[in-house]
């Protein structure tokens, strides 16, 4: 892992923990849960969302007003918004990202669900997603909990991620593959 990765996950995996054990002692996770989903929505289709958490050019202030006016209007629970509100006082909302992937991760090893990251070429639609979370269940004998990402360039099929395993069935992938088959022969 690269040194500002590692230093990012080292950031947000305090803060998630923080955050978790306070909404666990206020049997506020189901709200927690629900704060994340909202809020990694709010990262995905915001690229302002984004630029605010990235920006060194904004002061602290301006960031905490920004996390402020989220938390209020994505109705983030207590312990989330303090969090948020307190990286942004540290300077620390770079982390976000990872922070969102964290909260996620200890909230499905609590409920006794793995997370699955799915890229897709399009969107699934819910039928596709509750069948590949069946089939995933029936491997790993865990309940699944998708994270889908739509990336067009795999032209079609998945990549899908389950703790340190990837299957990548993309047809990006199945080119690569062509591609340097054809390279070793001529």
């Amino acid at each position: 892992m690269s040194e500002p990765a590692s230093i990012s996950s080292g950031i947000a995996e305090r803060y998630a923990t923080a955050i978790f054990e306070l909404a666990q002692d206020s049997k506020d996770l189901p709200k927690l849960e629900t704060g994340v989903d909202a809020l990694s929505e709010a990262l995905n289709v915001s690229s302002d969302l984004r630029d605010v958490i990235s920006s060194p050019v904004l002061s602290r202030e301006e960031q905490g007003n920004a996390i402020a006016a989220i938390s209020k209007h994505l109705k983030l629970i207590p312990a989330l918004s303090r969090g948020l509100s307190l990286m942004a006082q540290k300077r620390r909302l770079f982390a976000l990202p990872q922070l969102i992937a964290q909260l996620r991760a200890m909230i499905a090893d609590h409920k006794g669900e793995v997370q699955a990251d799915v890229t897709s070429a399009k969107a699934l639609t819910k039928t596709q997603s509750d069948k590949l979370a069946k089939t995933l269940k029936a491997n790993i004998g865990k309940d699944v909990k998708i994270n889908a990402t739509v990336d067009e360039s795999l032209v079609g099929g998945l990549i899908v991620k389950v703790g340190s395993k990837m299957i990548d069935t993309s047809i990006r992938s199945r080119l690569a593959s062509l591609q340097n088959s054809m390279k070793e022969v001529g």
